[in-house]
């Protein structure tokens, strides 16, 4: 029974009849507020993945600070002045394609031996995340320079290192597990003087300058990239020393998204190096009957252990399961990172992936560039649980620089770090 509206003209529900279900858009409008809010919040006041980055910039550094000391021997041959790629060669391919390298500003042995060793101080530098900034763009100038002067070398890894180096130059990859991270701390938000910083920037100014009007810097995309972040970190310095209010507050938030922003697509460019070498394979025919793996293993130039690859390829259901195993966790692995205990199992099967490559194939450097690609994937707690370890093993070295006693057993017990709860 229903009685007429007054005012509407239509009908209503009566006395003790049952009432209409709500709407189920109710309330949309004030959860999906909320959740941009949140969202805003947190990629503008917290530096997402600190110990991703960190392990990131460690992974990279250290990989390309062994295989320049490994090549040490023949970087003559590699990058240098005896290199098949000679000189002229690399000016015209680099005058037809733009690249960058500061190799080819002079054929002197005195600069290459220059350039090379800066590479290496700079590897270390950006290893220890002292003068973090600085480092990484000196560690982008020495890797692109080197890549780029002789670009018939490499074994793949070399694409990821040219292309990470790049974006850690972006990110704020020395808040953790840095010296810089250290002297922030003992400062407790009170910067002080600072000369080895200042003497630093205005060194590398000085060769910005010099580079620019010698006219030897005469791509004006990479001449404005580098005069913007000399600029952009002499402001910075400005503003965390004399202004602390709220330019400071402004320019950490345009900080914190340019870092979100690299670390995305640090993200993305993982998922689309695996999920297109995924693809590729599938199309290959020896990838979809099972013996892709036996070809590669059997080349003399990869045989580096031959008995126990005998043992492998001699197995027909093994070469057959590597072959599936691998391209199904190229092809799978981005649609894992919607579950984190499925990321996390094919993580740990993607870096023994690559540490069977590094042993079997003798391509440790690739392997190496890869897991440290793969790290910026892995939880925060793993990450707090083997620093804490990597301290505790450290300490007895640390007090015996210091020379100081070990401490009483009560205040030896450490408490383990916990991850934040957005970062788990």
């Amino acid at each position: 029974m229903t009685v007429p509206a007054q005012r509407s003209g239509g009908t209503t529900a009566a006395p003790g009849s049952p009432a209409d279900p709500p709407s189920p858009f109710r309330g949309l409008g004030k959860s999906f507020d909320a959740a941009l809010g949140r969202g805003i919040g947190n990629v503008t006041r917290r530096v997402l993945g600190p110990y991703q980055t960190a392990v990131v910039r460690i992974g990279f550094a250290t990989t390309m600070l062994l295989f320049l000391l490994h090549e040490w021997e023949h970087r003559h041959e590699m990058y240098g002045p005896d290199a098949p790629w000679g000189f002229d060669l690399a000016t015209r391919h680099v005058s037809g394609n733009q690249a960058f390298t500061v190799l080819l500003w002079s054929d002197s042995t005195l600069w290459f031996e220059f350039v090379y060793h800066l590479v290496i101080l700079a590897c270390v530098g950006l290893l220890l995340g002292w003068r973090t900034r600085a480092m990484s763009l000196l560690f982008m100038v020495g890797v692109l320079s080197l890549q780029n002067r002789s670009v018939f070398l490499g074994d793949g890894g070399d694409n990821v290192i040219h292309l990470m180096s790049m974006y850690l130059v972006l990110t704020r990859c020395g808040r953790v597990w840095s010296l810089d991270a250290r002297r922030a701390e003992r400062e407790e938000g009170r910067p002080g003087r600072d000369p080895v910083g200042v003497t630093l920037w205005v060194v590398l100014g000085a060769a910005l300058m010099a580079s620019l009007l010698g006219g030897k810097l005469d791509s004006w995309i990479w001449g404005l990239f580098f005069t913007g972040m000399w600029l952009a970190h002499g402001f910075w310095w400005l503003v965390r020393r004399y202004a602390p209010g709220e330019p400071r507050i402004v320019s950490d938030i345009v900080a914190n998204l340019i870092h979100n922003a690299a670390l995305f697509v640090i993200m993305a460019e993982v998922c689309v190096i695996y999920s297109t070498a995924g693809w590729y394979k599938i199309q290959g025919s020896r990838w979809q009957d099972g013996t892709a793996v036996y070809y590669p293993v059997r080349l003399d130039y990869f045989n580096v252990w031959p008995e126990l690859t005998d043992i492998l390829v001699n197995s027909g259901p093994i070469v057959m399961i590597l072959t599936y195993a691998t391209v199904f966790m190229q092809v799978m692995f981005p649609f894992t990172l919607l579950n984190r205990k499925a990321k996390n199992c094919l993580l740990v099967l993607m870096i023994g992936e690559h540490i069977g490559i590094a042993v079997l194939l003798g391509l440790p450097f690739f392997s190496m560039a890869m897991i440290a690609m793969d790290s910026v994937f892995l939880p925060t707690a793993f990450l707090l649980w083997l620093g804490s370890r990597a301290r505790r093993a450290a300490e007895p070295v640390r007090r015996r620089l210091r020379r100081t006693p070990p401490p009483p057993p009560d205040a030896a017990a450490e408490v383990p770090e916990r991850a934040p709860a957005w970062a788990k």
